[in-house]
């Protein structure tokens, strides 16, 4: 069986790393800038407790402006950005991020769309289970 999400998110993910290496290399010009959403709870994924706290499932941060040190991994990716002046370090790793887009350029991509239907399908299924185990006894009630 060939396993096509899987393929189509390796490449994406591969398109991803590109953008972070031409920023990294060549900066953001033209009103570019890069929203990328990701998992806050993966377990490879570092950043402070009180970011954590505020987004506990998942975050999206904008890299525009004030970015600082970012560096590409094999499995992630670690910038410096700020929040409310507190300069902060994340470290993301590839398997967390669920999207990233440039607005300014018309270009977005959606990742891991797989694992989100199955938390959605597991979901849908439990809720339909649960319906489905009540017993009507209307039909055996005598007249």
């Amino acid at each position: 069986m060939i396993e096509y999400q899987n393929i189509l998110d390796k490449n994406m993910l591969n398109v991803f790393k590109d953008i972070l290496t031409n920023i990294r290399e060549k900066g953001l010009s033209n009103n570019n800038h890069l929203y990328v959403t990701f998992s806050t709870n993966h377990r490879n994924v570092k950043l402070p407790n009180w970011l954590r706290q505020k987004y506990p499932e998942e975050m999206t941060i904008v890299i525009q402006y004030e970015y600082y040190d970012l560096k590409i991994n094999n499995n992630n990716f670690s910038i410096s950005l700020s929040f409310n002046d507190i300069k902060t370090n994340l470290k993301i790793d590839y398997n967390s991020i669920i999207s990233f887009a440039d607005p300014s350029a018309n270009f977005g991509l959606i990742l891991q769309k797989n694992k989100i239907q199955k938390k959605i399908n597991k979901k849908m299924e439990k809720k339909k289970f649960n319906e489905n185990n009540v017993i009507n006894f209307s039909n055996y009630k005598k007249n």
